[in-house]
């Protein structure tokens, strides 16, 4: 099928995808998968690097990742390490954050040097100049200088991560810090060389398939797949994933129903006992709060995500079954492996996996036979976006006839859930409800979508609106 990516990066994960996808189909990864380098990359001109050598070296590795096995040759399905640096890749951009440029006039009133409180800033033959052994990276001068002479030029991966989780060593090459990351996978979706990336799990979903026959394959989809293909309806996405040979197509939506009623009560609670509670369904969100501030861990709400709902619904009535989550979210490949929750969801992959799986099944959504949607409620759909969670919790203590005047703060992105949570940790939070999403725009904005287009947001309040159970005890009931 074509499509258009919007990066260029997005269409090399793709094509290696495709390759490594195919192949496992086929039974011939093990035997052929050092071939895909030479797919991938034909010829004797390079597309992007400086040499086809080492854009062969890159696409390896990034083989590797799509086998599910990490830079250091692990399992990394199995470990848990699953957004990794392609040393490979890293162009070791500059690490000096603050230079002066050609801009800087010697100006004699030297703001930029009576502003650093380290005397890191000197003059040489009436230029400013920046001592980087002295640096501490504080800013003062990028913000004094009246010319703007002096440049930021902060590493587009230590810019993109909201909790200071990357770094670099003396070679120059991004590290991440495993005690602070928190999987939101902004790193890898901001880094211009696709030297960041995750581990997919595609060759034992594509394995699950195969044996469908033993143990059917269910998938949970989430909302905001409405957003990737503008051309098509979520009957043909549908139809598309029975193609494919999965045996259902569960709305994770509907899992939101599910869990609003519990949530509902929870924030009542916490209110009583003069608190406030935050969301739980965003991975990410929860991982910054329990490394980052760990006081605040009892706000956040017990309820399970949407995808851990789903998951274990269709668990508890199809014992036997694979389940597969497909969404834009690297995050929940952590969660779908947390000891407290690996229950209920056997494999996580990406829109952009399930995209791959398209095509190298030569399946064409569009000429699919459309398969109607199961029935979730238009504030269930809604948690695909910013805002939808905490309209939905208020909307359920509503329904539910609680006590409680609910006032939600969406926090749209990571920046925004930081500062939330540092107003709360100092005793002022913003309201009594705390919805967090590390994407902006919320999961239409996740790292593995295919389409950040300003109107998926549109998109995502359009298909709710079209969701012919208008409140969420409509939607919970038919599971009863």
């Amino acid at each position: 099928m074509a499509r258009r990516f919007e990066t260029t990066v997005q269409l090399l994960r793709h094509e290696v995808l495709v390759e490594v996808a195919r192949m496992a189909m086929s039974g011939t990864v093990e035997r052929d998968k050092e071939m895909i380098p030479y797919v991938v990359v034909q010829g004797k001109r390079a597309r992007f690097r400086c040499c086809v050598y080492k854009e062969r070296a890159v696409v390896k590795q990034r083989v590797e990742l799509a086998c599910g096995i990490g830079v250091d040759g692990t399992e990394a399905c199995k470990s848990g390490e699953l957004i990794q640096v392609l040393e490979t890749g890293c162009d070791e951009c500059p690490v000096d954050r603050f230079t002066v440029t050609e801009a800087c006039r010697g100006c004699i009133s030297h703001p930029c040097m009576e502003s650093c409180p380290v005397d890191a800033i000197i003059q040489i033959n009436r230029r400013a100049y920046i001592n980087q052994e002295k640096c501490i990276e504080c800013g003062r001068c990028h913000s004094a200088c009246p010319y703007d002479a002096i440049a930021d030029t902060q590493r587009p991966c230590i810019r993109a991560c909201p909790v200071n989780a990357i770094d670099f060593g003396e070679d120059k090459i991004a590290r991440i810090k495993k005690d602070k990351c928190i999987y939101c996978g902004l790193c890898a979706l901001r880094c211009p060389f696709g030297a960041i990336a995750d581990v997919s799990c595609i060759i034992q979903v594509v394995e699950a398939l195969k044996k469908k026959d033993e143990a059917p394959v269910h998938v949970v989809l989430a909302p905001s797949i409405v957003a990737q293909f503008e051309d098509l309806s979520m009957e043909q996405i549908h139809g598309a994933l029975i193609k494919l040979g999965f045996a259902a197509v569960h709305e994770a939506a509907l899992g939101a129903d599910m869990i609003l009623a519990e949530e509902a009560e929870e924030v009542v609670e916490k209110v009583r006992e003069g608190s406030f509670l935050t969301s739980s369904c965003c991975p990410a969100f929860v991982q910054i709060i329990r490394k980052h501030f760990p006081e605040l861990e009892d706000n956040i709400s017990t309820s399970v995500s949407p995808m851990i709902a789903v998951g274990r619904y269709v668990k508890k009535h199809h014992p036997d079954a694979v389940t597969v989550f497909i969404g834009p979210c690297i995050a929940k490949k952590m969660e779908a492996r947390q000891s407290d929750r690996n229950d209920a969801i056997d494999y996580a992959i990406t829109f952009e996996e399930m995209l791959a799986l398209f095509v190298a099944s030569d399946i064409e959504p569009a000429e699919c036979t459309p398969v109607p949607l199961e029935q979730s409620s238009v504030f269930g759909r809604a948690f695909a976006r910013c805002g939808g969670v905490g309209e939905a919790v208020a909307q359920a203590v509503k329904e539910y006839n609680l006590p409680l005047e609910v006032t939600p703060v969406k926090c749209d992105g990571a920046a925004e859930c930081v500062k939330a949570l540092r107003m709360a940790k100092a005793g002022r939070p913003p309201g009594n409800f705390i919805e967090g999403m590390a994407c902006v725009n919320g999961c239409v904005g996740g790292p593995s979508s295919f389409n950040h287009k300003a109107k998926a947001k549109r998109m995502v309040d359009e298909h709710s609106k079209k969701a012919i159970l208008k409140t969420i005890t409509e939607a919970t009931s038919i599971l009863k």
